[in-house]
């Protein structure tokens, strides 16, 4: 991995910490409901990218790469939703919006990047 893949993967582990630290206040009823969905949606994000890179074959990489994007978006939306349902504060919600924009501007550059290479 080069420097800008290294600072990508860096903020992607940045970002499921943080979305594991304000999920302990998550209400307890919410456990298997959208406190469960958005630490999996976060966790996807680097494992996929991280498991991309384990594989040899490009365009193998490039559909682990979008499946990562995908979950970004994923949780990047419950962030919205347990922002207008009073979960979390609108400070929280901004540190979130500004991890998930900067890592999917980031990302979609990797992607858009190998599939040039595909084509």
């Amino acid at each position: 991995m080069n420097e800008f893949q290294e600072k990508l993967k860096r903020l992607m582990d940045e970002y499921v910490h943080f979305i594991y630290r304000i999920c302990k206040n998550f209400p307890d009823d919410e456990k298997y409901g959208i406190t469960s969905q958005i630490k999996r949606a976060s966790m996807s994000i680097i494992l996929n990218y991280i498991e991309g890179y384990a594989r040899k074959k490009p365009a193998v990489r490039l559909n682990f790469m979008e499946i990562s994007y995908g979950s970004l978006k994923e949780s990047n939306y419950i962030l919205y939703f347990v922002l207008v349902e009073k979960i979390i504060s609108t400070e929280l919600y901004w540190q979130g919006k500004k991890y998930a924009e900067e890592i999917g501007a980031m990302l979609w550059t990797e992607i858009s990047n190998l599939d040039k290479k595909l084509n």
